[in-house]
């Protein structure tokens, strides 16, 4: 932990499916303060906001709807196959969810709070590695992350695959943690495993 600071900033992580959302919601319910990326990613790109006018800039007004919003389908299917538009998307994005989270962060500081957590299902160097003390990979077998994602997005089994793929494989989430959370069963084991977990971080 990083000296002459009351505050544990503590990064969550995981692929889709895996349940990096609940281990952060339980963590939230113990008092944690949680900075959440996809929330953030979403901000970034607002009407006005500077994200968006660089992904106008980049990839034409036909990503705007009549409103002057973000056309998300659409720009996913734009850059789906295509893996430079993806990095000139992510590296847009990523740059203005960074900053966002680093002033998160800070606010945080200033107020002394005990434990910080940045949930992020990207772990982006800058605004999530650079700032964490440690980093909780939540890991659940594919199949489980299948049965999930299909249930709760309503997707194929294909489609789930598809969706799982498109993300950082298990090897590089799992290469980066310090502490691997197991979630292939109920959410009371879950559970109970964030909260002995958490009392390590705090002693």
């Amino acid at each position: 932990m990083k000296q002459n600071r009351k505050s544990i900033i503590l990064g969550v992580t995981g692929g889709i499916g895996s349940g990096k959302s609940t281990v952060s919601s339980i963590l939230k319910e113990l008092g944690a303060v949680v900075i959440d990326a996809d929330v953030i990613s979403r901000e970034v790109v607002e009407p006005g906001k500077l994200a968006l006018e660089e992904l106008t800039q980049e990839f034409g007004k036909d990503i705007l709807d009549d409103w002057g919003q973000l056309k998300r389908k659409e720009l996913a299917a734009l850059v789906f196959n295509d893996e430079n538009k993806l990095r000139v998307l992510n590296s847009i994005v990523h740059k203005y969810v960074a900053k966002k989270i680093k002033e998160n962060v800070e606010e945080q500081l200033l107020k002394q709070t005990k434990v910080i957590v940045i949930d992020a299902p990207i772990p982006i160097k800058n605004g999530f590695l650079d700032l964490c003390d440690e980093v909780w990979t939540v890991f659940s077998l594919m199949e489980v992350r299948i049965e999930r994602i299909m249930k709760r997005n309503g997707m194929t089994y294909e489609e789930a695959v598809s969706r799982i793929q498109s993300q950082i494989s298990d090897e590089e989430y799992l290469s980066i943690a310090n502490k691997v959370i197991n979630n292939n069963a109920d959410v009371k084991l879950l559970r109970k495993e964030v909260e002995i977990q958490f009392a390590r971080l705090l002693r």
